[in-house]
């Protein structure tokens, strides 16, 4: 049964039909391209950064990392920012605008120099941008004037978002990246400089694999290959703890954010929303099944909407934010026994072997019965319920108080999907 529920949310002034946008990457990188995806259903487009700079490419230029017949859990790239003219870029998005103006297009651009953001952000201003996303992130540039040893220089983020905030009013927002310990402090500058906020995270510095053949990483381009950008569902635990630290601290939490990393269904949306974001942007899930994601990202999000009475985005969005504490605030008064069902055990013993072998030896295994049983070893760790291929086998049970510590009413998961 489809159902409709109010998806719009406002950012940064601009209202957009839906939170769901591609983020500045191959997805959406002509008129064509975006033109397809508004049709589909995509609420807006971070359009591929573009610059002064010209980029060159490699080939082949793609590798992606797999785990048990999954297609891919982690993709690497090696494309830097836009191979066409700029003009021909800007041509582009006056048209996207022109022919989508329920859509939000948004130009992404990287300069190599003050001068180069001025002329930039004066572009943006002409085409009549909503806002501008400024690239501060990109891990694969050949220059490091670019990208994200920009992104990890305070004082340079600063000064560029200057040079873009001098020349223009258009709200910009800071692309930061993840290639950094502490990204609340290139964020706090890129807000000191003019921007109105961030978006995060880009891709993560990585190799993939190692081609044995060459004797080099993935991909090979003539027996050589490079250090770059990681994405996909590989990173969406990074981009939430990112994300989790900036709208926790006191500055950036003020403003609006837009989440990046790994989102490839709607609880990946959901999450990122949950914490406080105010869109989403998706490359990755694009490149394995197509635009028409967007499809079930809205009926997803609209069922989950129904079913736990939420009318519009904003009733839920920030909600999970402030029940994420520091490790100390946790409580640590009890400890959740595991219960196991001998009516869905399959008896395959993984409970046990993971137990034993890398817990505390928690599990007794009745070789003839197959099935486990917990000893008073147990500290509720639950990697027994974690490992366990079968759903609701092994579910939390019994609550054990430490000796000393006071009873109380406790919230408890008990659904685990």
């Amino acid at each position: 049964m489809a159902i409709k529920k109010d998806l719009s949310v406002t950012y940064h002034g601009k209202e957009f039909m839906n939170p769901f946008c591609l983020s500045s990457s191959p997805v959406g990188s002509n008129y064509d391209m975006v033109s397809k995806c508004y049709e589909t259903g995509w609420g807006g487009c971070f359009y591929k950064t573009v610059g002064i700079f010209i980029a060159d490419e490699c080939s082949p230029r793609f590798d992606q990392t797999n785990k048990e017949g999954l297609p891919w859990l982690g993709f690497k790239n090696m494309e830097q920012i836009s191979d066409k003219p700029t003009e021909l870029n800007f041509e582009y998005m006056y048209k996207l605008m022109r022919d989508y103006p329920d859509h939000v297009t948004i130009p992404t651009i990287m300069g190599s120099s003050e001068e180069e953001w001025k002329q930039l952000a004066k572009m943006c201003d002409e085409l009549g941008a909503p806002m501008i996303e400024g690239n501060f992130s990109c891990p694969q540039m050949t220059s490091s004037a670019m990208g994200s040893d920009v992104g990890t220089n305070p004082e340079l983020v600063k000064s560029y978002c200057e040079a873009v905030t001098s020349v223009t009013k258009i709200p910009f927002i800071a692309k930061m990246t993840p290639n950094i310990t502490t990204m609340e402090i290139p964020a706090r500058a890129a807000l000191a400089g003019g921007a109105a906020g961030v978006s995060t995270i880009n891709t993560i510095k990585s190799i993939t694999n190692i081609d044995f053949e060459n004797m080099t990483a993935m991909p090979v381009v003539d027996g050589k290959s490079s250090i770059s950008g990681y994405s996909g569902a590989a990173v969406k635990p990074i981009a939430l703890r990112f994300i989790t630290n900036l709208l926790q601290d006191e500055v950036i939490g003020k403003t609006e954010v837009s989440g990046i990393g790994g989102i490839e269904t709607w609880r990946d949306a959901a999450e990122f929303l949950a914490l406080g974001c105010k869109n989403v942007q998706v490359t990755t899930a694009i490149m394995q099944y197509g635009y028409r994601i967007v499809e079930d990202m809205i009926s997803g999000m609209s069922h989950f909407m129904d079913e736990r009475g939420y009318n519009k985005l904003d009733e839920f969005i920030g909600c999970a934010l402030g029940n994420i504490v520091p490790a100390e605030d946790l409580n640590r008064d009890f400890k959740i026994l595991p219960q196991f069902s001998d009516d869905k055990c399959v008896g395959c013993g993984r409970c046990y072997v993971s137990c034993y072998d890398a817990a505390h030896q928690a599990i007794d295994w009745d070789a003839d019965k197959r099935r486990p049983s917990l000893n008073d070893k147990c500290v509720g760790c639950h990697l027994c319920l974690n490992v366990c291929p079968v759903k609701d086998c092994i579910t939390p049970g019994e609550i054990v108080w430490k000796e000393g510590r006071q009873q109380k009413e406790i919230a408890l998961k008990h659904k685990y999907d």
